[in-house]
């Protein structure tokens, strides 16, 4: 019994407490008091959110250039090496699915730009299929964008 009566006790003063911050003026509407500081920390949280988003990398549908396709570890690895020295500005990737090793180079938003680095590629592979693959991405959206479309 004491300790119901303690817990209206508690959620009664708590009830009147809370509700310090709402005025009802004559006409019926209610106002609410609030600390500005709140609306200052809600601008901060929302500037860290945004920079948070933007360091973020994203998946996107785009395009990378396959190099090489070999069952030979050591050749891929080869090939993988020759591209990040050549190409340091371009990401590059060496995936396995059974029973072949694949080097892939770039990660390219458009056709025309992976298109403007393979034929650079193709000029020191000559004589090798060199391709274009659709594939997702990693992105890394500009500052500048707008990224209330991506929820």
């Amino acid at each position: 019994m004491k300790l119901v009566l303690l817990f209206i006790f508690f959620a009664v003063g708590y009830s009147s407490f809370a509700q310090q911050d709402l005025v009802m003026d004559s006409i019926g509407s209610i106002k609410i008091k609030r600390d500005p500081r709140i609306e200052l920390l809600s601008a901060k949280q929302s500037e860290i959110n945004r920079r948070a988003a933007m360091m973020n990398i994203t998946r996107a549908r785009g395009f990378r250039i396959q190099v090489v396709n070999t069952q030979n570890r050591d050749e891929a690895n080869s090939v993988k090496a020759e591209m990040l020295r050549r190409f340091p500005e371009h990401k590059t990737y060496l995936l396995y699915k059974a029973p072949n090793f694949r080097v892939r180079v770039g990660n390219f938003l458009t056709q025309k730009d992976a298109e403007a680095t393979r034929k650079m590629i193709m000029s020191l592979y000559t004589g090798k299929g060199i391709y274009l693959i659709s594939d997702m991405i990693e992105y890394r959206p500009l500052e500048d964008e707008d990224f209330s479309g991506m929820e």
